[in-house]
Order: C-alpha cells, then structure tokens, then sequence
C-alpha cells in the first residue's frame, strides 16, 4: 500500500546532520596541515647553491624523495566490528536537537534522574580535600571492601577485596574480562536480543560470538534445551543479562538453577554474568545472582556498576568480582590498558554503596518512577493492532514486535522494510529517535527507553500512534 507523507522535517532533519558530521573538510586535500619532506642536515651548503637556480633547489627539496603513500588499513578485528547503533542513533538525535527539531530522544538508556545529592557531594568533596590523584590500579581498599559487603549482603556471594577490579565502567570490566579468558577461536554464547556490545567485543578479542535466539512468546528467556545443544569444546564464555538490555526479561532462580546444571557439564566453559541493572527491577520478580548456586562461584565473573541504579553514567564506575585468578588476569589488563578509575568518581560509590541495601529510598523512588512508566507504555502499545508485548520485569525498557507493520509504503520515504527502516520512519515522521531491534539480534523489535519523564513518554506515545497509523499493520497478527 501506499501512504502519505505530511509535513516531514526530513528535509532539515537531513541538513542538520549533515552540518553536525559531515560540514568539515575531510579526506587528504582537506586536512587543513601541510606536510614537508625530511631533508637531511648539511645536504646544501650556500656554497654549492651558487649558480644554481632557486627553482631547482625547490625541485631538489620538495620531490628529491619519493614519497610513500601512508598505509591506511586498519586491523582486520576492527574492520569486523559494528559501530554501537545505540551511539550512532543518540549522537544524531543530539544533533537535530541542537539544530532546532524538536526529536524526544528515547535511544539512550540513562536514567533522567540526577546522581543522587548525597552520592554528588561525596565527589565535590572528593576535589575539595584533594582526592585527585591516581588510586591503586584495582581500585581503592576502601571501595573494593564496600562492594564485598555489598556483593554478601544483596547477593549471597563472597568475595575478598582481591576478587575485585574497579574500572571506567561495567562495560570496561566486560571487555577486560573477555580479554583475559577468551582465546583465538573460542566461541562466545550470547542470547538474543542481546546489549549490542556483547558480539562486537567477542570479535574484538578474536573469538566467535554465537547467538542463541528466544522468543518474545517465553518473555525473551533463553532455552536451557537450545543452550545444551549448542556447547562443545570451543565454548569459553556464556553471557547473561538480568534484567535484560534491551528486553526488561528477568532469569528467574529455576531457570538459572537449569542452566548452571548444564554449564556445569563443561570444564572450559564460564559465565560472565552482566547484573547492572540488578536494582532496577519490578515485584514480584526477583533478582538471583548465578554466582550464588552451587558450583558456579568457581566459573561465573560477576560484572555490577553505578550508571543504571544510581544515576551515576557520567561518573563512569563499574566493577568485576570472581575467582583470583581471573580478576588478576583482568588486573593486568587494566593495568597496561587505563590504570585506575577515577578517585573521585570512586569516593562517589563509596557513598552509593553507603545509602543502604539496594541502594535505599534514593534508588526506591528512581524504580517507583520507572514501573509507572513502563506501565503506561504496556497499556498504550497495547491498545496498538499488531504489536506484540513481552512486560519488562526490570530495566527501562521496552522491547516490543512491529513487524506487522513492516511492508508498507510511505509516499516521499519508501517502504518500511524492516526495524531498521521503521525507526528512520519514526524519526523523520514523529521526530522520537528509537533504536532499531536488528543492533539486538531481533529485527522484528524496536527498542523504546522510558529513562524519560512521564509527559516526555506521552508526547512520545502520541507521536508514534499517529505515525503506525498512517501505516496501517501490513499483516494482522
């Protein structure tokens, strides 16, 4: 079918990207530099130029020597990897927001809510008394040991400060930790919808990511059936998520019980086990560490941080705890890789971890907020002919089916193929920047980030209704 497309920005929407990424010169005649050829010391002497004409002295310095092309290939591993989609599709939003087009930005996922006062003013006096040098390169003592008390207390795992490395951010710990296990050829599994790092950091460090598909009909929880059948001798590292990016799904203890007897066949095979939005999480769902089961403390490196929970992403603080032999091999990597977190980001986490179990009243109040929103969104999508909804038990976000709507034309912008073009759709149409479900291993999804504001999320809704309206669901389901 064909459709219309009213009063679309996408004229200045286009503009306005193109001025944000693309108005530098760029290429070898752009760079804005001039670049000289090396001319060895006492090649002229003012006596041997006499006679000579001066053209020829230029000739004899600027082309006496052949100049080499600059090798520009860059590293196979890099070439393989994706650039993030969630970054791309937030730094362009960004960008039209800054032009002047009015795009409500629900890609990111960041809380909207400011770092907590307490945890704020921890920093401040941080810088204040001084706190600014380099820490010990895991981390200080004073942080490692509030993060061991933390780990006991909220998820019955043990640790000693030497279980634990402070980084620049659990995505940091994840890379860090991929290094220090992965081999060349190991096989890495992920479920999917997956964090769209997940992959790209497996082919990063040479291994094989191996993606185990779910389904939005069994809540995107992975099948302990599908796993088994996957496992051989190359399976190094299984990566779990809960709740999950971008699905909100949260492993309950059964399941996780399932898949530890299953790991638990095979010697090389660990779990990372990612829990940063741990806190973030919606009764009657609960939060188990896989850590916590029998056997699989020895195998599973438990990554955490303060982004998600405490509103802390500029802070840039995540951590990873495991056996000591595997958080040594993480420790080294940092150590040749950034050193130490910042110190006064670490005095903050200190205080985080201080405001008391799951992260008391402050937090409380963050997941009050979020289980409202994401309630209005299940009820407003809901409403929607052809979407399909699995309800997020934790995260902030929602992960819902559209593929109904893919197939149809739309006069000025072409034909919605698929989720990637769907949400080019959204955002020349609605102006609301989405990311698409394909970054997550699911074209059938988009993702939509309520870390917004209740009236923000409803202008949203509005916008995007009208939007699948003019579609129409190409396939009822």
């Amino acid at each position: 079918m064909s459709t219309s497309l009213h009063n679309s920005p996408t004229g200045i929407a286009r503009l306005a990207f193109r001025h944000q990424f693309l108005g530098r010169s760029s290429g070898p005649d752009c760079s804005g530099s001039v670049s000289f050829p090396y001319l060895p010391p006492n090649t002229f002497s003012l006596k041997s130029l006499e006679g000579v004409r001066l053209s020829t002295v230029v000739k004899a310095v600027s082309g006496g020597y052949d100049q080499m092309e600059v090798d520009s290939s860059l590293s196979p591993r890099v070439n393989a990897v994706k650039p993030s989609k969630t970054v791309a599709i937030t730094d362009q939003a960004t960008a039209l927001v800054q032009a002047g087009i009015p795009v409500i930005r629900l890609a990111a996922g960041e809380p909207d809510f400011d770092t907590p006062a307490v945890i704020a003013e921890a920093g401040i006096n941080a810088i204040r008394e001084g706190y600014t040098r380099y820490t010990p390169n895991a981390g200080t003592m004073e942080l490692r040991s509030a993060i061991c008390h933390k780990l006991k207390e909220e998820n019955g795992i043990t640790y000693t400060p030497d279980q634990i490395v402070v980084s620049n951010g659990a995505k940091q710990s994840i890379y860090q930790a991929l290094l220090a296990v992965c081999s060349s050829g190991d096989e890495v599994i992920i479920p999917a919808p997956f964090w769209v790092s997940y992959p790209e950091m497996a082919r990063l460090v040479d291994a094989t990511p191996v993606i185990l598909p779910t389904s939005i009909s069994k809540n995107f929880l992975m099948d302990p059936k599908v796993l088994e059948s996957k496992l051989n001798e190359k399976s190094r590292l299984l990566i779990l998520c809960s709740p999950s990016n971008p699905t909100g799904s949260v492993y309950p203890k059964k399941l996780l019980e399932e898949i530890a007897q299953i790991v638990a066949k095979h010697p090389r095979l660990l779990v990372l086990s990612d829990e940063i939005y741990e806190q973030i999480i919606y009764a009657p769902a609960t939060h188990t560490s896989i850590a916590s089961l029998p056997g699989m403390w020895e195998r599973t490196l438990t990554v955490n941080g303060f982004s998600k929970a405490f509103a802390m992403t500029g802070w840039r603080l995540g951590y990873i705890a495991g056996p000591t032999h595997f958080i040594a091999a993480c420790n080294k990597v940092q150590s040749q890789f950034t050193s130490g977190a910042s110190s006064i980001s670490q005095k903050a986490g200190v205080a985080a971890l201080g405001l008391g179990y799951a992260g008391g009243e402050a937090i409380s109040s963050m997941v009050t907020a979020f289980r409202e929103r994401r309630d209005f969104l299940v009820k407003s999508f809901g409403e929607l002919e052809g979407v399909r909804i699995s309800e997020p038990q934790g995260a902030f976000y929602l992960f819902i089916d559209v593929s109904s709507y893919y197939g149809a034309e739309v006069e000025g912008f072409g034909k919605i193929e698929n989720s990637e073009s769907l949400c080019r759709y959204m955002l020349d149409e609605a102006q609301v920047a989405l990311v698409p479900g394909d970054a997550f291993g699911d074209d059938t999804c988009i993702r939509i980030s309520y870390a917004a504001s209740l009236s923000t999320l409803q202008a949203a809704v509005e916008r995007i209704k009208k939007a699948l309206r003019v579609l129409r669901p190409a396939v009822l389901v």
